[in-house]
């Protein structure tokens, strides 16, 4: 067995700290206004306006996703205090759902997903 030398094992760990962890997240605006996160196998796209919330549903490729078949719960940050909203398919790739309350136009919070084959996803936003 080969024994490394002490400032091998350094620069080894060294950049282990070093080297961010890359996971696939897509960052920016949407083409619907609203911020993009991964979610899974899915790339969502949130969008809020008053108390409206619509979430947009891509591949990986940004292609829309049809939203038939998939629920969801987008979990959003209002005053400090968690607010749950029920996401149900509204028309081509988009989920739908109202808040008690209005909402800033990015809050921060997660959105929950449930596949029409079971398979659920999450995506945060910061």
């Amino acid at each position: 067995m080969t024994m490394l030398a002490p400032w091998a094992l350094t620069l080894a760990a060294g950049l282990a700290i070093a080297v961010p962890v890359h996971a696939h997240e897509v960052v920016g605006t949407g083409p619907n206004g609203g911020r993009v996160t991964d979610a899974g196998k899915y790339h969502v796209e949130l969008v809020a306006k008053d108390a409206t919330v619509d979430v947009y549903l891509t591949d990986v490729d940004t292609k829309p996703v049809p939203a038939a078949g998939f629920k969801g719960t987008a979990i959003l940050v209002v005053d400090g205090k968690p607010a749950r909203v029920a996401l149900t398919p509204a028309d081509g790739s988009r989920l739908s759902g109202k808040a008690d309350v209005p909402l800033k136009p990015n809050p921060k919070g997660a959105v929950q997903l449930t596949a029409p084959d079971g398979t659920s996803a999450s995506g945060k936003f910061n």
